[in-house]
């Protein structure tokens, strides 16, 4: 059963989100990729994130670029934990996108991480601790990778 749902805007997104997807599966973590805008199809993100919980999912990651309303949208329809990405796609290549995630109203909070494949790597190992506070295998698993670094 998927434990984080990864959320993208549009198809053409899918590439920009291919390391945080890469990540999730290195550490065990299941997920589920779907395709849902903000703007387009603001009910399916509704009903999406208002079933997420009884799906079984614990972490939402929605990733955007430009006005990057989705992972907005998708924290005021749930309670679960939403972390932000923010892609470069616009002229501004993921400056708006930041700022847009970052400046949420108090009370419907979205993490946000950096800007494009980091930011995509950074919101999945951010998805692993969270996880990781009840899951003892996806903790060990992030553990295992952190002492990796230390030895590289």
């Amino acid at each position: 059963m998927p434990q984080v749902g990864v959320v993208i805007g549009s198809r053409t997104d899918e590439p920009l989100i291919k390391a945080c997807l890469e990540v999730l599966q290195s550490l065990g973590i299941e997920y589920e990729l779907s395709v849902l805008s903000a703007h387009r199809t603001p009910e399916r993100v509704m009903e999406y994130a208002r079933g997420a919980r009884e799906r079984g999912l614990q972490v939402l990651i929605g990733a955007a670029g430009g006005a990057a309303a989705l992972p907005g949208a998708l924290a005021s329809w749930t309670t679960l934990p939403v972390i932000g990405v923010p892609l470069p796609t616009s002229e501004l290549k993921g400056v708006d996108a930041l700022h847009a995630i970052a400046q949420m109203p108090p009370g419907i909070p979205v993490a946000c991480v950096a800007v494009g494949e980091w930011g995509a790597r950074n919101a999945a190992y951010l998805a692993a601790e969270i996880l990781g506070l009840k899951d003892e295998k996806v903790r060990q698993a992030y553990e295992a990778y952190r002492q990796g670094l230390r030895q590289a």
